[in-house]
Protein backbone atom coordinates (compact mmCIF):
# COMPACT_ATOMS: atom_id res chain seq x y z
CA UNK A 1 0.00 0.00 0.00
CA UNK A 2 1.32 3.91 -1.18
CA UNK A 3 1.32 5.48 2.44
CA UNK A 4 0.58 9.60 1.62
CA UNK A 5 1.39 11.64 4.26
CA UNK A 6 -0.03 15.54 3.39
CA UNK A 7 2.49 18.53 3.55
CA UNK A 8 0.00 20.09 6.23
CA UNK A 9 -0.32 16.94 8.17
CA UNK A 10 3.98 17.18 8.39
CA UNK A 11 3.77 20.49 9.47
CA UNK A 12 1.12 19.65 11.30
CA UNK A 13 3.54 17.17 13.47
CA UNK A 14 6.85 19.44 13.16
CA UNK A 15 5.22 22.26 15.26
CA UNK A 16 3.34 19.51 17.77
CA UNK A 17 7.19 17.41 17.85
CA UNK A 18 8.36 21.58 18.71
CA UNK A 19 5.57 21.75 21.51
CA UNK A 20 6.68 18.80 23.22
CA UNK A 21 10.48 19.52 22.86
CA UNK A 22 9.60 22.75 24.51
CA UNK A 23 7.87 21.37 27.49
CA UNK A 24 11.12 18.66 28.28
CA UNK A 25 13.90 17.66 26.06
CA UNK A 26 13.04 14.21 24.51
CA UNK A 27 9.46 14.18 24.68
CA UNK A 28 9.35 16.01 21.18
CA UNK A 29 11.59 12.75 20.17
CA UNK A 30 9.57 10.13 21.94
CA UNK A 31 6.23 11.76 20.29
CA UNK A 32 7.83 11.40 16.46
CA UNK A 33 8.67 7.67 17.40
CA UNK A 34 4.83 6.93 18.90
CA UNK A 35 3.34 8.11 15.84
CA UNK A 36 5.50 7.24 12.94
CA UNK A 37 5.45 3.33 14.56
CA UNK A 38 1.74 3.91 13.83
CA UNK A 39 2.42 5.06 10.51
CA UNK A 40 4.66 2.10 10.34
CA UNK A 41 2.05 -0.41 10.68
CA UNK A 42 -0.03 1.03 7.65
CA UNK A 43 2.23 -1.80 5.93
CA UNK A 44 0.54 -4.13 7.75
CA UNK A 45 -2.89 -3.02 8.24
CA UNK A 46 -3.16 -0.34 5.56
CA UNK A 47 -6.97 -0.55 3.21
CA UNK A 48 -8.81 -1.70 6.67
CA UNK A 49 -9.65 2.15 7.44
CA UNK A 50 -12.39 3.98 6.90
CA UNK A 51 -12.27 6.09 3.77
CA UNK A 52 -12.79 9.74 4.31
CA UNK A 53 -12.10 12.57 1.06
CA UNK A 54 -11.33 9.42 -0.78
CA UNK A 55 -8.33 7.78 1.76
CA UNK A 56 -8.12 5.64 3.95
CA UNK A 57 -7.35 7.42 7.62
CA UNK A 58 -6.03 6.20 10.78
CA UNK A 59 -6.28 8.48 13.36
CA UNK A 60 -3.38 8.16 15.91
CA UNK A 61 -3.87 7.15 19.50
CA UNK A 62 -3.01 9.34 22.42
CA UNK A 63 0.60 10.55 22.91
CA UNK A 64 1.09 9.54 26.62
Amino acid sequence: MKIRILRSAVEDLVAVREFYERQEAGVGDDFFDSLFAEIDSLTIYGGIHSVHFGFHRLLAKRFL
